[in-house]
């Protein structure tokens, strides 16, 4: 295992979410080499974003062959898919760069990611707060839009006074 591969186990090691680190068990990192494609189809990602997530550093250490072709290991498919989950998870880009450069902070990086974790929980709730207003507004215009509706219903189609119309 190359010096690369180990520095992003850890990282995957300490990343990935207990269910997924116990029931995978020991991550192993096996030499083979895949093409961009196979990573694509393999992490669900575009090619696009394989390329962007190197870019800007969220991946690094990708080899390339004689010819510049990228070849991917399996260590990095794993680590695409650890970006994949926190993608999931709602965590923008410039929150996922902070939190894995959480390695190079002064308290453990374990401990720095924990807190991170925390104060993105604290975030998320209060998205989830602001979606609820929102989605009080959300219903509000609907029955507004409802109560239009039957307004409307009665305007075209205005029900007869029987009383005033009675037969003698």
């Amino acid at each position: 295992m190359n010096m690369i591969a180990y520095r992003r186990y850890d990282k995957v090691s300490r990343a990935l979410d207990s269910n997924t680190f116990l029931t995978g068990g020991i991550i192993k990192l096996m030499e083979n080499n895949f093409s961009s494609k196979q990573v694509s189809e393999t992490t669900g990602l575009s090619i696009h974003t394989l390329r962007y997530y190197e870019q800007i550093g969220l991946i690094d250490g990708i080899e390339r062959d004689e010819n510049g072709y990228r070849k991917y290991s399996q260590s990095d498919i794993v680590w695409f898919q650890v970006l994949s989950y926190f993608r999931a998870m709602g965590m923008p880009i410039r929150e996922m760069q902070e939190f894995f450069a959480l390695n190079d902070s002064q308290i453990p990086a374990i401990t720095a990611r924990r807190e991170f974790m925390e104060t993105y929980r604290i975030k998320v709730i209060d998205q989830m707060k602001e979606l609820e207003k929102t989605l009080e507004k959300v219903d509000d215009k609907i029955i507004f839009f409802k109560n239009l509706e039957e307004s409307d219903k009665l305007q075209k189609n205005p029900k007869k006074d029987t009383r005033t119309s009675r037969h003698v």
